[in-house]
């Protein structure tokens, strides 16, 4: 019985550990982030409507991932900035005034739009299979030899105005199931084309946030099996409006980008 006495604390201390291993080391209590959304239309939320009234051409909408996630979370502060067509240059120009010492929480999406990315999906539509791979292959000069310098730049300024943020940097999904279930459109040739692209974008975007001391939070697997052609996808393809051409619908948003999102947070 003595034996079992002792015995007994440490069983029940064991017994404890996995809960408290099981705890994230970077776990805070939302109500206490102070969170800005930066970054362009895959964080303004193109595509999936229910645009902000006050966004203007930055549509900005309720069902974007910044918004579900501080709809769900109600930190102390919510400031977002994201943009339509923004560039590494016009976040740091124009997104950045809500950052301060206060803020503990950003995310950001950019990168896609300094390399042409529109361009280089327009050129893919209208023009020959060529053409396209010739664009996806001057956007990925463009990858591994402007934006990286870009992005250095961006990142430096979010780091001096929030030292004490942590900072979440999202990628693009690919954007085509190869082999899939499209009968018209593009060609093979191009699709893979384009993934190859966004795959150079993302492994940019990857690098350059480690650089920083940030988190990159890919958003490719949440998006397997949802591509354009895979029969179930959570990208517009060609659409009306054009603006949401190649941008992820709400449910994109609720089940691609939010939980990528929430992983690294």
């Amino acid at each position: 019985m003595p034996r079992l006495r002792r015995v007994l604390p440490a069983l029940l201390a064991l017994s404890a550990l996995p809960l408290a291993l099981a705890q994230p080391a970077h776990a805070a209590p939302a109500a206490g982030e102070r969170f800005v959304a930066l970054g362009d239309s895959y964080s303004s939320g193109v595509g999936a409507g229910s645009y902000l009234p006050d966004s203007g051409n930055c549509q900005r909408s309720s069902k974007a991932y910044p918004s579900l996630w501080a709809a769900a979370n109600a930190p102390a502060s919510f400031s977002f900035t994201a943009c339509s067509g923004a560039t590494t240059g016009t976040v740091k120009s124009s997104q950045l005034a809500p950052l301060n010492s206060s803020t503990t929480l950003v995310s950001i999406t950019a990168g896609g739009n300094d390399v042409g990315f529109a361009s280089v999906m327009q050129t893919c539509v209208l023009q020959s299979e060529a053409n396209c791979v010739t664009a996806v292959n001057n956007a990925i000069t463009q990858i591994n030899n402007t934006l990286p310098g870009s992005l250095s730049s961006l990142y430096g300024s979010i780091r001096g105005k929030a030292p004490q943020a942590r900072v979440v940097v999202l990628g693009y999904p690919r954007f085509y199931q190869l082999s899939g279930n499209c009968i018209a459109g593009l060609s093979e040739t191009e699709r893979a084309a384009i993934n190859r692209g966004s795959d150079a974008l993302n492994s940019t975007l990857a690098k350059q946030a480690a650089n920083a001391g940030f988190w990159y939070s890919s958003v490719v697997d949440e998006f397997t099996g949802h591509e354009i052609c895979s029969g179930n996808a959570w990208l517009h393809s060609v659409s009306v409006p054009v603006s949401n051409s190649y941008h992820p619908t709400a449910t994109g948003h609720s089940a691609g980008y939010l939980p990528a999102f929430r992983s690294a947070v």
